[in-house]
């Protein structure tokens, strides 16, 4: 009788991954492409929610238990100082080493090392983009007043119903659009030595132009309600002059079906003279959860699933931006995505929102006010001055230093 050979062939190491919905399903053929190549290791995605907040939730309830199921996590930018404060994030540094952000265009740099340590590696970049159209007005206005004043000039005229089209609603976007208004009227939104900006001049001029938008009639005042999707149903239909968008937008307004495809031109926000313009930094990227069991593993999928080969899958197929330097200068995505030299100089411009563990509170608390403001009700300095003391009572009762 021969003598039998028994071959074990050790099982893979899946290293799961938590994603929002439409991150989930645009890497779906990344994953199935890096699993059929690799036997020894295999990409397990959980496909979250698509609202941010609820993917957080998500993610958030499975590390209080202590006992994550996730190795990685695709994170939006303002989670990282939270999510390192509370100890859920192992640096990156033993594994990427110093220099790993140096392939990425500056902007996509910012907010991925808290206390100098590296949480998060991008994925995508994200900024938001002032769109106007091109068949209207022969270049896109660069100061408040003239926005204004060529929105209102265009609708006596019977060209379009709205001035501009932009994220009113109380919820984050609404963060998004003031972030690069009180930047371009000279102010700034974050932590200092003189509380967090919003009892400023710069932050009350800021919030009395979107109060003025609406009372003036450029922008409807449905624009209460207006979330990312409605303000781009708007501006698809032709209703609009200008709209305050991500991106994504600009694929959408060039389906068939669009009334403005072919005729749309994206810029960076407008800003006060000697003041200058800013995009809201929005990008997605992964970091490490504690208490992976294998994190080297994750290590390498995190490489793989932020790498050349998937950065140009995203752009090329799904229109995403990318955070790769050279990939913005790259002749064959360029032909197809002719925009990307204007991305780039939005990415360029980027601003953070304040990175801070009590983001979410801060952000709440500058909604609220901004939210009335846009709906009728107060006076946008008083209205300021009361989101900066609500957001210096938070910081000092979690035991922040605000002002001296």
């Amino acid at each position: 009788m021969g003598l039998l050979s028994w071959v074990w062939a050790r099982p893979a190491t899946v290293v799961r991954v938590l994603m929002p919905a439409p991150f989930a399903d645009a890497t779906a053929d990344l994953v199935a492409t890096f699993n059929r190549a690799h036997r020894d290791v295999r990409i397990a995605v959980t496909r979250g929610p698509f609202e941010t907040d609820a993917v957080s939730d998500l993610a958030i309830s499975s590390l209080l238990l202590g006992d994550s199921p996730y190795d990685l996590l695709l994170m939006d930018v303002t989670w990282t100082a939270k999510y390192a404060a509370a100890g859920w994030l192992e640096p990156l540094d033993p594994w990427l080493g110093p220099e790993a952000l140096e392939p990425l265009v500056t902007g996509a740099r910012a907010g991925n090392r808290i206390d100098g340590r590296l949480y998060r590696l991008p994925l995508v970049a994200d900024m938001g983009l002032l769109y106007w159209r091109t068949d209207l007005m022969a270049a896109p206005p660069r100061t408040p007043d003239e926005l204004v004043a060529i929105a209102r000039a265009l609708q006596q005229q019977g060209k379009v119903r709205w001035g501009y089209v932009w994220q009113g609603r109380q919820y984050e976007g609404l963060s998004c659009v003031f972030v690069e208004l009180i930047s371009g009227f000279g102010g700034q939104w974050g932590p200092g030595e003189a509380g967090v900006g919003l009892a400023s001049p710069a932050a009350a001029r800021a919030a009395g132009w979107l109060q003025q938008l609406v009372n003036e009639g450029i922008s409807p005042r449905a624009v209460a309600n207006f979330a990312e999707p409605e303000a781009l149903q708007s501006f698809e239909a032709g209703e609009a002059a200008f709209m305050r968008n991500w991106p994504y937008a600009w694929q959408e307004l060039q389906r068939p079906g669009s009334a403005v495809a072919g005729r749309v031109g994206i810029t960076t926000m407008v800003a006060e003279p000697g003041a200058a313009p800013a995009a809201t930094q929005g990008s997605w990227g992964f970091s490490l959860l504690s208490g992976s069991p294998h994190p080297e593993t994750a290590v390498t999928v995190l490489r793989a699933l932020t790498g050349e080969a998937s950065q140009r899958r995203l752009v090329s197929r799904y229109g995403y931006t990318p955070t790769l330097q050279h990939l913005f200068d790259d002749p064959e995505l360029v032909a197809e995505r002719p925009q990307l030299p204007q991305l780039r100089q939005a990415l360029d411009q980027a601003v953070l929102r304040p990175l801070n563990p009590g983001y979410a509170q801060l952000s709440d608390i500058l909604q609220r006010q901004l939210s009335a403001l846009i709906s009728g009700r107060g006076e946008a300095a008083t209205a300021m001055a009361r989101a900066g003391r609500e957001s210096d009572l938070l910081l000092r009762a979690s035991g922040q230093e605000v002002g001296r």
